[in-house]
């Protein structure tokens, strides 16, 4: 079954930082502290965690099984495990959900490297609020800047692509996910060191329990699968370049510990300094760059905060777009025997296209909509909302039905030199209990919930 001359990781800590920064991205540093803000803070936070272990975990582990016992991309993988049949259609859901959406990604990534080179060159100081909207949504929103930024920051991923599993994604990854973690240390210090923290801090670890709706439950369900980056064919594919010796089980736990303490520091960064500035927690997509930026102008040394703040989202968004980058580049390398060289150069040049795209439907294209939306948001909608959930819920589906429980437990045992306590629970959950869940999350993003709620 396994590629026995497949590539692998280097070493176990390139095991961990790699698949960590798989998972952590923009989403963590970003989406996670607005969803909080969004959803009554503790209460949500809480929740969040409490599905990560019970929902994320036991998936992740999944995937895993997934990619090492088949050696092979999102795709092929299970052509190997389940020859000449449909289920090779949700590997296919994986790959062009990672295409797509790193095509959509690479356009917000490009925004960290305009930021950074306004926060070196002064230009973010001495701005009001207002300011900082206006010429966020210019930028945003003009044809030739923002496309260069995003061909220039897929180029930085491309780079690292074709230098290799090893040599290139492991290798970054050990500089990147440190220097990631620093970061946000700094910046978290610096954050509860402002007046009136406490509001803050409490807002995110005192929960008010009667805020625990059915709404915050889905909404901190949907929170986990995107923050681990389930259903994209990321764990699949790094999966399938870990050694055999390699404990899943482990590795699964502690990218999960790893990603949720980000989210808790992203978070603690976060509201301490919107509480000390009055700011609303739940100040959306302008969080990043317009509430933030404008925060750190108002501290001693401003420019040196904001510069420090969004090296940290460029290395998030980096650690993500490689992953994605790799789910694409590994499939038309290994389904269509290019070399991987090639492969990742018709992967880079058909993001580039899709980004340039998504950029100009902020501006030059924004006429142009898909069910009311413009061609970014579009796709948003499509991956975020229907491929990923969708793609969670057949692959555990799939495992369920189709593999052995035999064969299952003997992957994620290492054939029986690793104990693996509650199997049959775990192997009970992912067949009924996961895809139900899963199917919740589903049914709430596209707004049914609501629906048949209210019919009754």
């Amino acid at each position: 079954m396994a590629n026995k001359d497949r590539v692998t990781f280097g070493s176990k800590i390139g095991v961990i930082l790699a698949t960590v920064g798989c998972a952590v991205g923009l989403g963590s540093i970003w989406r996670f502290p607005y969803m909080v803000g969004a959803n009554g803070g503790a209460a949500f936070l809480l929740v969040f965690m409490i599905c990560t272990v019970l929902l994320g975990l036991p998936i992740m582990i999944t995937e895993f099984f997934i990619g090492r016992h088949s050696r092979s991309n999102a795709a092929g993988a299970f052509k190997k495990l389940a020859p000449g049949t449909q289920w090779s259609l949700i590997g296919y859901n994986g790959v062009l959900a990672a295409f797509l959406i790193l095509g959509f990604y690479s356009v917000v990534s490009g925004w960290t490297l305009e930021y950074i080179w306004q926060a070196m060159t002064g230009s973010l100081a001495g701005k009001t609020t207002a300011e900082f909207t206006t010429d966020f949504e210019t930028f945003s929103s003009s044809a030739l800047r923002p496309i260069g930024w995003t061909i220039a920051f897929i180029a930085l991923t491309h780079i690292i692509i074709v230098s290799g599993v090893e040599k290139g994604i492991e290798r970054a990854s050990k500089i990147m996910m440190p220097a990631l973690f620093i970061i946000l240390l700094i910046l978290c210090i610096r954050s509860v060191t402002l007046p009136g923290v406490q509001e803050g801090l409490s807002f995110l670890f005192k929960p008010d329990f009667d805020k625990i709706t059915s709404s915050v439950i889905l909404s901190a369900m949907g929170q986990t699968f995107f923050s681990l980056s389930i259903g994209m064919g990321c764990l699949i594919t790094y999966s399938s370049y870990f050694g055999k010796d390699t404990n899943l089980q482990l590795t699964a736990v502690q990218v999960t510990v790893l990603n949720t303490l980000v989210a808790l520091l992203a978070g603690i960064m976060v509201f301490p300094a919107v509480f000390s500035f009055g700011i609303e927690p739940t100040a959306g997509p302008e969080l990043v760059f317009i509430t933030l930026p404008n925060i750190f102008e108002q501290l001693p040394f401003g420019n040196i905060w904001s510069f420090i703040f969004f090296i940290l989202l460029a290395l998030a968004a980096l650690t993500s777009t490689i992953s994605l980058h790799e789910v694409a580049t590994a499939y038309v390398h290994e389904e269509y025997h290019m070399t991987r060289k090639k492969a990742a150069w018709i992967v880079s040049a058909g993001v580039a296209v899709i980004g340039a795209v998504c950029s100009l439907s902020f501006g030059l294209l924004k006429e142009y909509t898909i069910g009311g939306l413009i061609i970014f948001d579009a796709l948003d909608y499509l991956t975020a909302k229907i491929m990923m959930p969708l793609g969670g819920m057949m692959i555990c589906v799939f495992v369920g039905v189709r593999i052995e429980k035999k064969v299952l437990k003997a992957e994620l045992t290492n054939k029986g030199t690793i104990t693996f306590y509650f199997f049959n629970a775990y192997a009970f959950f992912i067949k009924y209990i996961a895809p139900a869940a899963i199917g919740l999350i589903f049914l709430n993003e596209l707004g049914l919930i609501k629906k048949i709620i209210s019919l009754f």
